[in-house]
């Protein structure tokens, strides 16, 4: 995984309370990466044939355009107290929320959003503007859920596939970013393929296989493992439902870290099962990255 060099940290905000948060922590990731910081309101009613300006006789700052620009007016203040010396812009964009934010993930080093908003980002996470962001974004998503943390690890999910790479390379950097310790969590409820296509047989050794599940573990994070050494690494292979053990790591995680598709044991993410029971249910903020 190589961040984009020079490229922005994009936000979403609506002047919910949520974005604001996700203002907070895109502020705090810029300044780890040394980017600028690229604030974004979509400004759906154009589109709609709504009026914008100010209503006749009302105040001359009222209307729908003024209200967005007070929006990320306020959200550039606030990263400014979080990260005073990133370079931050801000910006309102018409569109509807989820071409806005596809459009700047094609020059964005990280997309975030907040868990719900309002406006153009109503129904967050619960509704399609994240779920179709994080699915189709061509930079990682961000999507900041419960009460962020400062301490506690970062927890990635692998597969053992290729599609997993992406996701493990992210997760080893915002360790370090983070001065944070790395869990690597397989988990499993069925034999599969231990990521390398082949089926295993029906009746098979569980020790065996409990054996390869841990080298494929091993062997998935041993590349980033030697390119950070200064980043703790614990591995975790766990016979549970993939969702479940996620979003139960999440509880004490500062950051949960999946792929947006995989194979096997967590196969399906983003999309699939697992990936959309984390966007629901983690404790934690989760970063969803695409291969």
């Amino acid at each position: 995984m190589t961040i984009r060099t020079g490229a922005p940290v994009v936000v979403g905000v609506d002047g919910s309370a949520a974005g604001l948060d996700a203002v907070r922590m895109a502020a705090r990731e810029a300044a780890h990466r040394r980017c600028p910081l690229r604030i974004v309101h979509a400004f759906i009613w154009p589109l709609m044939g709504v009026s914008v300006c100010p209503a006749p006789g009302g105040p001359v700052d009222g209307g729908l355009r003024h209200q967005a620009e007070r929006y990320v007016a306020e959200a550039v203040a606030e990263a400014a107290k979080v990260a005073p010396d990133v370079p931050v812009t801000g910006t309102v964009v018409d569109g509807a929320a989820t071409t806005v934010m596809l459009a700047e993930s094609r020059e964005a080093a990280l997309v975030v959003l907040g868990h719900r908003g309002l406006g153009g980002f109503a129904g967050l996470v619960i509704g399609s503007v994240t779920v179709q962001v994080s699915a189709r974004a061509l930079s990682p998503v961000l999507v900041v859920r419960g009460d962020p943390r400062a301490d506690g690890p970062v927890v990635v999910g692998v597969d053992g596939s290729e599609l997993s790479t992406e996701a493990i390379g992210f997760a080893f950097e915002e360790a370090a970013y983070r001065d944070a310790p790395l869990v690597a969590v397989h988990g499993w409820l069925h034999p599969t393929s231990a990521g390398h296509g082949e089926l295993l047989p029906l009746v098979y050794d569980g020790k065996e296989y409990d054996e390869e599940l841990k080298r494929v573990l091993a062997e998935s994070v041993a590349g980033y493992a030697e390119r950070y050494p200064e980043v703790a690494v614990q591995h975790r292979l766990v016979r549970g439902a993939p969702a479940h053990v996620l979003t139960e790591d999440s509880r004490t995680a500062q950051l949960v870290v999946v792929g947006a598709h995989g194979r096997g044991a967590l196969g399906g993410l983003l999309l699939g099962s697992v990936s959309h029971a984390v966007l629901h249910h983690a404790h934690a903020p989760l970063a969803i990255v695409r291969h």
